[in-house]
């Protein structure tokens, strides 16, 4: 299967792209740990089954040291012992985020106090941002077909302003 457009490569979807890779440069940039932020975005792409997603997410926070039994468990998380009770939480808003139309209620009033236990204001809010950016690239990468694979870390630095 191959893509159906390089968006890197269109005028106007690398003009986008780079104002969506700066929004998640300064995600990244908040207080959240930054790998609560990849085990997060690894989890939203597994469910939206976007394979450059996996990668990319799985390669970056390999290359930040994160232990290969954590990065093959996030499919899991429910059933391990590895995560931490902010992790989980952190998890679980990220699925319920991601399968709104999965659910009636969205997000439940259970998974948000867990959420407000363990996280401050400031990573709250990139938490959010971030499970809406990482569904609107997942997105993104299903439609236009992007395969996972060929991702290497740091290869979308230049993207930054």
């Amino acid at each position: 299967m191959e893509p159906r457009i390089d968006l890197t490569t269109n005028e106007l979807g690398a003009k986008i792209g780079k104002r969506f890779y700066n929004v998640s440069l300064a995600i990244q940039q908040s207080s959240l740990a930054r790998a609560t932020q990849e085990l997060v975005m690894l989890r939203a792409s597994q469910i939206n089954g976007c394979g450059f997603c996996v990668d990319y997410h799985t390669k970056e926070a390999a290359h930040a040291g994160e232990s290969s039994v954590r990065l093959n468990l996030v499919a899991a998380w429910r059933h391990s012992t590895v995560f931490s009770e902010a992790e989980r939480a952190a998890l679980a808003l990220a699925e319920e985020g991601t399968r709104l139309a999965d659910v009636h209620h969205g997000v439940s009033d259970e998974t948000w106090a867990e959420v407000r236990k363990h996280y401050d204001d400031d990573q709250i809010a990139a938490l959010v941002y971030l499970v809406a950016m990482i569904n609107a690239a997942n997105r993104l990468g299903v439609i236009v077909r992007n395969q996972g694979g060929s991702y290497e870390p740091g290869m979308f630095a230049s993207l930054s302003n």
